[in-house]
């Protein structure tokens, strides 16, 4: 499966980012062949309804989960339209620690 983490940065050791739809970049991890990938998020610095569009951009990456903090009701909806389950993260630490306990199942689906 591939899981999005939402990042401050591009790597595994960088900063989880707390927010979906303002995230700087997504991190897809395919938690069966352990390939990364770092897509920056073309939609960050947009001025509203970002966050259906970013969930478009998981849709696109063939994202079956998501991790993050925060979600905004329109990319909740346009997420579990898509399908993609949604897990909360916001401990403060790395797409890494946030991925640990993905695959822990340490993580609250909120959808």
């Amino acid at each position: 499966m591939k899981v999005c983490i939402t990042s401050k940065g591009t790597t595994l050791d960088s900063p989880a980012e707390e927010r979906f739809g303002r995230a700087p970049y997504f991190i897809f991890v395919d938690t069966d062949t352990g390939s990364v990938e770092a897509v920056q998020n073309p939609f960050a610095d947009g001025a509203g309804g970002v966050g259906p569009r970013a969930a478009q951009l998981l849709t696109s990456h063939g994202a079956g989960a998501m991790v993050s903090g925060q979600v905004g009701g329109n990319a909740r909806e346009a997420l579990l339209t898509a399908g993609i389950a949604m897990y909360t993260y916001g401990d403060g630490g790395t797409v890494a620690d946030a991925l640990e306990k993905f695959r822990n199942d340490a993580l609250t689906r909120t959808g």
